[in-house]
């Protein structure tokens, strides 16, 4: 019977599998820095705590009009989606997207578009950080 783990088909099945294995492993070690590094860069601009937030978005009702990654159940259609808000240039199209504006946004949307949808909540400045660290961490 011949040796099935010298023949060269099993040793390129083999590699193959080893291969696929160790792209997949280094895909996800990247994504977890890439994520932790995100995380900790959004933490530090916005001194927020990202991880506070998905109770804060369900406390003040922010997924019945966003829809915000991450979060079940947040799926809204009336105000702009969420997703991929740290790569954008503007806030509802009338900030420059940083942290600052950001958080000013948040609590006081009228302030800088007094037709916007988007109500006052009485949302404080903390936990308005806390929003803004977990949308740029995303």
């Amino acid at each position: 019977m011949p040796d099935l783990l010298a023949s060269p088909y099993y040793r390129a099945a083999f590699m193959g599998v080893a291969l696929v294995a160790a792209s997949a492993a280094f895909v996800a070690v990247n994504f977890v820095r890439d994520t932790r590094t995100r995380t900790a860069v959004a933490k530090t601009i916005t001194s927020g705590d990202p991880g506070r937030a998905p109770q804060v978005f369900r406390r003040y009702g922010c997924s019945g009009c966003h829809t915000i990654p991450g979060i079940p159940g947040a799926d809204g259609q009336t105000g702009a989606p969420l997703t991929g808000l740290s790569k954008r240039v503007y806030i509802a199209g009338v900030l420059e997207n940083n942290s600052d504006n950001l958080v000013a946004w948040i609590v006081s949307p009228q302030n800088f578009s007094p037709q916007t949808a988007m109500p006052a909540t009485g949302i404080s400045q903390k936990e308005a950080r806390d929003l803004a660290a977990y949308l740029y961490a995303q």
